[in-house]
């Protein structure tokens, strides 16, 4: 039980009282410093607006802000709503986030207050204060969310005119003018001032001084028009900024002075410092980055090993892009986006592990070609290569390798940059990022539940219960997660997801729009501006209002979508909760005999009758204290917080008691051929387009079951010394080719077949000096046929001197 969780049960217990929405003109209570609580005769959190019991001053101190978020970088102005001053100009107004990072805001002349978001070292749902008595007291919260830079629209940030073109600057052939561009509404000023700002992070690795730090270096125009575009011709930077190797151009207003911090901005994209290093790497660039390499590779070679802690790829394409629990895609290389795969030529899709690893924060990468075969370093510099510094970064964040983006660049790209780019030494790089080749990797486990609901369990067994109340779909006390579902009749409305002591996720049908709606810790959220956010122990992901995807720090994941007029949510498990698992989704052990057993312990048999079934379904029903559910509504109070968790006086429609309309018999065998479960919808509910809905997300099931199943890798075959091999998949069934170079003959078998036990047939063969074997045959060949063609001559000379009428008489 959490204690967290306790609270919010009972106080809403406690202060729902009444037949509905009760007046608070009389409340005397106020929000200020109260956001989040329900104590008092007013409530001041979010589930105060759907239930009519806020607090009057609710709006003024609980702040909505537009927009709600921005890059980490900063610059960003937003301002906060229904709140307006009443004399803008007595005002003065300081922002605080994290309790600690102070910035100015201001009032404009509408009464309106601003806040700049400040300069950030992590992503995600930033809390902040608003103090407008110039910091003595801060009684109005809010919450501003903290983007990835490179999930910022281009519309808030500067564009690097061809950024390849700024990376290789003054290596061959890269020289002449550079330009950057922006929007001129995006920062509302005549004038501005461009300046250069430069990342590092110092300090010994991996202890307690390993800092991280951006810092003002230098401007490059100053008090300039702001026209929405500069160009200008780089020069080498003086010696004191060189150790700075990656960073980003910051364009302010010229009204701040130089490298003033926490002021509306605009950024560029963060990127490898080539045009402002100095003349020796002008002159020679390729010496210079491979002096770079090199320095990296020593220093690589004093680090811990990060490799053995990073989950393994998935064998296979439809495998990576199903497994969606433990990778998501990578932005630098989408299918779904053109597959502009700019360091991975070859590939068509990568994905990223979501979760850094625990102890060094590193991040796994697995890339795949369009027939879906894994591509490997060892076979192409286009291959996934693994990232000491995990893009997305890694909580408790701000501390190196756990920046986001910034110690990826400085661990993984920059050095890309030295060893493939700007030198052509990429073997060197990709002998400290080697791809896995997925020998180990094991699929997660699926269970699902869509339609009537119906139910697929982690070990396979199929049924129905369409009870009406809120119940439990999983428990598994391994990493304390726990699924929770609202039924009423003919749906499940509702699911909610929480695992150990991270924020609590609920997605439920939207009255409204038909489409999905997302709470978080029971506040409904906006995914207005941002599709992806950083919570507390999990991830967020929703795509075009119908699909949403929960990714958890265990690796755990749902799916939640919207089919026809159902919620479908799918769960996919890591192998490690075998024998874990308890609830409607069953008892994941391989063993479908005992999917049915109840909180005592006790199992119903293999066969057990629909009526028994639902007997089952009703023993795991969730308790007040530990609901996860949010009761936002009068109905919602009144039909599920006061009433037993199952409602003992709903009678379900059992498939024994369903029959179908003979004019619809016809089309629904059509429709739904053997699919159970369809039939039995469109029985319940006299509607073909209702089990159309549910044929789909069955469907949906199989095929991500059928994406999921195992594959036997045999791993990486090298290719022999002084020859070449052809074929770069790894998977049973598939063979290698072995061929040797001129002037050396094979040794060993001409080819290899991976085979169902894992193993290869053969071994990589040797390549020996000396003439290969098919050179020699084509010699012996060759001469046996010179020698037949001179027996041939022979013959037929000797047949002309006997019978010269064959050559030359007519018949």
């Amino acid at each position: 039980m959490k204690p967290a969780l306790l609270p919010w049960a009972l106080l809403l217990l406690a202060t729902a009282l009444g037949p509905g929405p009760g007046p608070t003109a009389d409340a005397q209570e106020s929000c200020s410093m109260r956001c989040g609580a329900l104590d008092g005769p007013c409530s001041c959190h979010p589930t105060c607006s759907g239930l009519g019991t806020c607090c009057l001053d609710f709006r003024d101190f609980c702040l909505e802000i537009l927009p709600y978020s921005g890059s980490m970088m900063g610059g960003k102005d937003f301002v906060v709503r229904h709140f307006k001053m009443s004399s803008p100009t007595d005002a003065s107004v300081i922002c605080r986030f994290k309790d600690s990072i102070q910035t100015l805001g201001h009032v404009d002349s509408s009464g309106q207050v601003h806040c700049v978001s400040p300069l950030l070292y992590e992503s995600g749902r930033i809390p902040f204060t608003v103090s407008l008595d110039n910091g003595h007291s801060f009684p109005r919260a809010g919450t501003w969310l903290a983007v990835h830079p490179n999930k910022v629209s281009m519309m808030e940030k500067s564009e690097l005119v061809n950024e390849t073109r700024w990376q290789y600057y003054g290596t061959a052939n890269t020289s002449g003018n550079l330009s950057l561009t922006w929007h001129v509404k995006s920062l509302p000023t005549q004038t501005i001032t461009i300046e250069l700002w430069g990342y590092e992070e110092t300090g010994m690795p991996y202890s307690q001084e390993w800092t991280a730090k951006w810092s003002y270096l230098y401007p490059l125009a100053t008090h300039i028009p702001n026209s929405g575009s500069f160009t200008f011709t780089p020069k080498p930077a003086p010696p004191s900024y060189q150790r700075w190797r990656v960073g980003a151009l910051r364009i302010i207003d010229s009204k701040n002075y130089a490298g003033q911090k926490d002021v509306q901005a605009l950024w560029t994209n963060d990127h490898a410092l080539a045009w402002h290093l100095s003349d020796d790497f002008r002159e020679d660039p390729v010496a210079w980055a491979r002096t770079q390499c090199q320095a990296w590779e020593e220093l690589e070679d004093q680090l811990p090993n990060f490799l053995e802690e990073l989950p393994d790829c998935p064998c296979t394409l439809t495998q990576a892009r199903a497994d969606s629990g433990r990778f998501f895609t990578d932005y630098g290389c989408d299918m779904e986006q053109g597959s502009v795969c700019t360091y991975h030529p070859g590939a068509v899709h990568c994905v990223r592990s979501v979760q850094a690893s625990l102890r060094y924060g590193s991040g796994q990468q697995c890339c795949y070609t369009a027939d879906g075969t894994q591509l490997l370093t060892a076979d192409s510099s286009g291959g996934s290569t693994p990232d000491r510094g995990h893009d997305w970064g890694a909580p408790p964040f701000r501390t190196p390798p756990r920046v986001p983006s910034m110690s990826h660049w400085l661990y993984d790209v920059l050095s890309f940059y030295y060893c493939c780019l700007w030198a052509p030494d990429c073997p060197r790089y990709m002998q400290r990022r080697p791809s896995n080749d997925c020998r180990n990797y094991r699929p997660p486990r699926l269970a699902s539940a869509f339609g009537d609901p119906h139910f697929v369990t982690f070990d396979g067994t199929n049924f129905t219960f369409n009870g009406r109340g809120e119940y439990v779909l999983l428990e598994a006390a391994l990493t304390d997660l726990r699924v929770q579902a609202r039924a009423q009749p003919g749906t499940m409305s509702n699911v909610a997801v929480q695992e150990g002591n991270s924020d609590v996720v609920e997605v439920r049908l939207a009255n409204r729009t038909g489409g999905l709606e997302v709470l978080l810790n029971q506040e409904v959220l906006s995914f207005t501006e941002q599709s992806w956010m950083d919570l507390k122990g999990m991830f967020l992901s929703v795509a075009a209002g119908d699909r949403v995807s929960i990714m958890l720090a265990s690796g755990a994941g749902l799916e939640v979508s919207v089919q026809g007029p159902f919620l479908s949510v799918s769960v996919l498990l890591p192998e490690k909760f075998l024998t874990h698992t308890h609830g409607l989704l069953g008892t994941l052990n391989n063993d479908p005999t005992d999917d049915f057993t109840l909180h005592s312990g006790r199992v119903l048999p293999p066969g057990t009758s629909p009526q028994e079934l639902f007997l089952f379904g009703a023993n795991w029903t969730v308790h007040n204290a530990s609901s996860l559910l949010t009761y936002d509504s009068w109905f919602l109070v009144h039909n599920f917080l006061y009433q037993p968790k199952h409602d003992p006086t709903f009678e379900p429609l059992f498939p024994s008691e369903t029959t179908l309309n003979p004019s619809l018999a016809q089309e629904a065998a059509k429709l739904c051929g053997d699919d159970h479960f369809c039939n039995f919808d469109v029985a319940a509910t006299g509607s073909l387009s209702t089990g159309t809905a549910t044929r789909v997300a069955h469907q949906l099931h199989q095929r991500r079951m059928q994406s999921l199943q195992p594959v036997v890798s045999c791993g990486w075959l090298a290719p022999p010394p002084n020859g070449q091999k052809e074929g770069n998949r790894y998977l049973a069934g598939s063979t290698i080719y072995f061929h040797c170079d001129n002037g050396y003959s094979l040794a060993g078998a001409e080819t290899s077949t991976c085979q169902a036990d894992g193993t290869w047939s053969s071994p990589t063969p040797k390549c020996q000096p000396g003439r290969s074997y098919a050179v020699l045959l084509g010699i012996i060949f060759g001469g046996l046929a010179v020698v037949a063609a001179v027996a041939l001559v022979y013959v037929l000379l000797r047949r002309r001197k006997g019978n010269t009428h064959v050559w030359g008489a007519q018949p």
